[in-house]
């Protein structure tokens, strides 16, 4: 737990103190360790914004993911619903998790680490700042993007955004995107929706 949260050893051992101070019921058992005694139900559980997001999208596409901001939340995510389970759920998930593939065994390289900021960036309407390699020619450009959305194809993920440099809408795939920052910079609520888009582009 300290290595898997960057804190020292004490910090856990303070941790657990507290919550049974504040009567949280912990066991302990010298071949399990620290454990939630079963029946104990925690409060709701707080997710990160990315987490919260990466849940949302799972469902549909965490399978054929390629972007490793996304597989990372979804599976920090997913280690906080698993640690408030009982030891008889976190055993059945155990072995659903073995018996359980999807219909394809497609393995996609993990070639973009952004999708997670994006997804924050279109909630909170924040303009990004792209170092950004052009698929035609190329070309590195560093431009200012307002995110509007962005979708998954068969083989990436694509941002829609409004590039403040070409003064229009344009898609710009992550894989392609060598370098993004979330800058200070905000941009005003819009009627944008991907139905819309999809319906005044020829092949959708």
């Amino acid at each position: 737990m300290a290595a898997n949260f960057e804190v020292s050893v004490r910090t856990i051992y303070r941790d657990l103190e507290a919550l049974s101070e504040a009567g949280v019921p912990i066991g302990y058992e010298n071949q399990e360790g620290y454990f939630l005694v079963d029946g104990y139900q925690l409060p709701p559980i707080m997710f990160t914004e990315e987490e919260a997001h990466a849940l949302l999208t799972a469902k549909k596409i965490v399978a054929q993911n390629n972007d490793s901001s996304f597989i990372g939340s979804y599976s920090k995510a997913m280690e906080k619903v698993t640690s408030v389970l009982r030891t008889s759920q976190k055993e059945e998930l155990q072995l659903l998790e073995k018996r359980i593939r999807p219909s394809t065994i497609k393995t996609v390289e993990k070639s973009s680490n952004s999708v997670s900021l994006v997804q924050k960036a279109i909630a909170k309407r924040t303009v990004l700042r792209l170092q950004y390699l052009s698929g035609s020619k190329g070309e590195l450009t560093e431009r200012d993007v307002e995110p509007m959305a962005v979708y998954f194809t068969q083989d990436h993920w694509i941002m829609i955004g409004y590039c403040r440099m070409r003064k229009a809408l344009r898609e710009f795939r992550t894989d392609r995107i060598q370098s993004v920052i979330e800058t200070s910079d905000s941009f005003p609520p819009n009627q944008f929706t991907l139905s819309d888009y999809f319906e005044k582009n020829a092949g959708f």
